[in-house]
């Protein structure tokens, strides 16, 4: 589960870059029922949820990049997050940066292409609402080297992890847990994907979240009406929930749960 407690290592906060902020800040104001402030102008903005920030939004700037949601991981320390990465291989693609007396950020890429970004707190330690109906749940990795990215986010966040086989056959799937944690804070997990199967990133691993809702039917529903598509699902996971991979209108992925036993 995630909380907001925001131990090192666990996802904090995420944002949306996308191209087009109006119709996006309205796609998900459909979809989870956000409700958008911007910032001014036409950069970017908070969504909220029943009053509470659940996500930011700004717009795409970066050439050739495309349209995807960025998890960002808390830190006590950016500079010695930033030394770590490049230690392990990984590409600084943001530079630490002070936010005023919020907190500071950075961005990076793990040596397989996924990006993920961190954040040391100020005076914003991140999300107001998470694993509630419209907010974080979860956060997953794809991956074509998963012993690689154990190693990688092993060594930079400090995460443990514990495999569970996937049903059918499939592989194995590995469950991170915040250094020093109990295994029921685990907050994400990693797969790994032979790269023909990471086309939406042309090989590169990728993040994604996965937002809990009430009804996953009524979220995808909701997805397809206004102008986004399913990738997979609806479909039932045992001892999970109901789930589907969706993509908004400008190919951002995120995941819907309905986790068991609260879709009807």
């Amino acid at each position: 589960m995630i909380t907001t407690d925001y131990v090192p290592g666990s996802p904090c906060w995420l944002d949306l870059g996308t191209p087009d902020v109006p119709s996006a800040a309205a796609f998900y104001g459909a979809v989870f029922g956000w409700a958008y402030a911007s910032m001014g102008g036409m950069e970017g903005g908070v969504f909220r949820r029943d009053g509470k920030t659940v996500a930011g939004l700004g717009r795409l700037t970066e050439r050739g990049a495309r349209s995807a949601w960025m998890i960002y991981f808390g830190v006590p320390d950016a500079d010695a997050a930033t030394r770590a990465v490049e230690a392990a291989g990984g590409t600084v693609r943001v530079a630490p940066m002070t936010l005023d007396d919020a907190g500071r950020m950075a961005q990076y890429s793990d040596p397989q292409g996924g990006q993920f970004a961190v954040w040391e707190p100020g005076t914003d330690r991140g999300a107001e609402l998470v694993d509630e109906p419209g907010s974080l749940c979860w956060t997953e990795l794809f991956t074509s080297d998963a012993a690689a990215a154990r190693e990688f986010y092993g060594g930079v966040l400090g995460w443990r992890f514990s495999d569970m086989e996937l049903p059918g056959g499939a592989g194995t799937y590995a469950l991170i847990t915040p250094a020093g944690l109990p295994e029921e804070r685990m907050h994400g997990g990693l797969t790994r994907l032979d790269e023909e199967h990471l086309a939406l990133t042309r090989g590169r691993a990728y993040w994604h979240p996965v937002f809990a809702v009430a009804d996953c039917d009524a979220a995808v529903a909701a997805v397809t009406a206004h102008g986004g598509t399913t990738r997979t699902g609806p479909q039932d996971v045992e001892g999970v929930g109901r789930l589907a991979v969706c993509l908004d209108p400008w190919n951002a992925d995120f995941v819907v749960l309905a986790p068991s036993g609260a879709d009807g």
